[in-house]
């Protein structure tokens, strides 16, 4: 260890005002714990060099800044137990290396969510249902240097100029945050999470979310390069979905991926990653996923798979779709599968605004094979609601019809939805082409009911 006074960039760890912790605390009534935590905090700082120690294996940093941390406490006057010197131990250690106060609830694979609503309300959201916790802030100037922290590690700011930004952790979990003046009451963070081990197909049938019969038929029509779109409302499983289904695709096919914030978890090894980039501080620079997908058309990809189409890029996919891109996925936001073509239709239109509403109907019922719906029930589970092939057109109207569809039946005492999987017994219009690579399906699964 070294005695050299670190210069710590502000996104490597959370500094103190100038005046010092002293005034801050005396501004702000705190626990005796409290108050010691951000005094050896200031001291650590004071004795340490970070920037030496970084060039550690981030076990061995870790491992010497605790011993730091215990020296400090150990030279305090405060009596305090060892179950207390540990918890104080852990909390300075979280951070400096990490998220502070969330830390805790990180490391709960049980959590799927995370939203923050100032200071002093944190929410987490576990089987689907909010709970609050007891997690709090020392106050809103923590949190933001938390955000700071989050949004700097992938090369974003966040700051009066630009207050909203998308960002993500390093395990891929959705960060979003939203500062003064824009937030009224504090810095509001939400963390969406995402399970250390990607769902298969197969999990989402043991947990209820659709039939053996509908996995097998999307799993082969994710190898016949059907172009499948899936659609749900927020939190219901889209992305989730979109990464299981996206483990059948052939590991000889060069997958191009674009997001806003990269957390699609492709299993082959021949993936092409893209990502936005908002505007600098000047405004320009900023690449938007249109702008990625244009591109992703020059690097000779077999799959094209956007995480959400929200705006103009709709029409350059449903284009790469129609012009050999086959096999292309993604999600949009939609309540039910005729409720996404009509977004698909506005999307379109903002991208091109002199085509005809036929126009923009005959690109949708070319481009798209198959919508999947996924919904959230009240609770909290997750189900495939429609599996639904767009067969044609019909005069102006793009016609669609369910091939299985999961109809509820009602809410027991204890709040659990009940209901059935059905299949329609409709012969899908794809099963040609299913059978032209080489799959066969027993008519016999378009016809089953499953109730749960």
């Amino acid at each position: 260890m070294t005695n050299l006074k670190s210069e710590i960039a502000p996104a490597a760890i959370l500094p103190f005002p100038k005046d010092g912790p002293n005034r801050f605390l005396a501004e702000r009534p705190q626990s005796a714990n409290q108050n010691l935590k951000f005094v050896l905090h200031r001291k650590l700082l004071e004795r340490i060099n970070l920037e030496a120690l970084s060039s550690m294996p981030d076990e061995r940093m870790r491992m010497e800044v605790r011993v730091a941390v215990a020296r400090l406490v150990e030279e305090e006057k405060t009596p305090l137990s060892l179950v207390e010197k540990d918890r104080i131990i852990d909390e300075i250690l979280d951070e400096v290396f990490g998220l502070g106060p969330l830390e805790p609830l990180l490391e709960d694979n049980s959590i799927s969510d995370i939203l923050v609503t100032g200071a002093k309300l944190v929410y987490v959201e576990r089987n689907g249902k909010l709970q609050r916790t007891p997690v709090e802030f020392q106050d809103n100037a923590l949190l933001l240097r938390i955000i700071e922290k989050v949004v700097s590690r992938v090369g974003r700011r966040v700051d009066e100029s630009s207050p909203m930004v998308d960002a993500r952790l390093p395990d891929g979990s959705r960060v979003n945050a939203a500062i003064p003046p824009v937030a009224v009451d504090g810095p509001l963070l939400s963390i969406r999470r995402f399970g250390r081990s990607v769902l298969k197909g197969e999990d989402l049938v043991a947990k209820l979310a659709l039939t053996d019969d509908m996995l097998t038929f999307l799993k082969a029509a994710v190898k016949a390069r059907l172009n499948i779109l899936i659609s749900g409302g927020t939190g219901s499983g889209k992305t989730t979905l979109l990464n299981a289904l996206s483990a059948y695709i052939s590991e000889n096919e060069r997958i191009v991926t674009i997001e806003d914030a990269a957390e699609l978890r492709m299993q082959q090894t021949h993936v092409a990653r893209m990502e936005t980039r908002p505007a600098n501080i000047e405004g320009k620079g900023a690449i938007h996923i249109r702008d990625l997908v244009v591109n992703a058309l020059r690097m000779r990809p077999d799959r094209i798979i956007v995480g959400e189409v929200r705006s103009e890029e709709a029409l350059d996919m449903l284009q790469a779709m129609n012009t050999g891109h086959d096999g292309s996925l993604t999600t949009i936001h939609a309540n039910t599968p005729r409720d996404a073509v009509g977004r698909l239709e506005v999307m379109i239109g903002m991208a091109n605004a002199n085509m005809s509403v036929r126009s923009i109907r005959q690109q949708v019922s070319s481009a798209v094979d198959l919508f999947i719906q996924a919904s959230r029930f009240s609770d909290g589970t997750r189900r495939v609601t429609h599996i639904t092939e767009v067969s044609g057109m019909e005069g102006d109207v793009v016609t669609l019809q369910d091939l299985f569809v999961f109809e509820k039946g009602g809410v027991d005492e204890t709040g659990k939805v009940h209901g059935r999987f059905r299949g329609t017994g409709t012969r899908p219009g794809c099963y040609e082409k299913l059978l032209a690579c080489g799959i066969r399906l027993p008519m016999e699964a378009f016809q089953t009911s499953t109730e749960i």
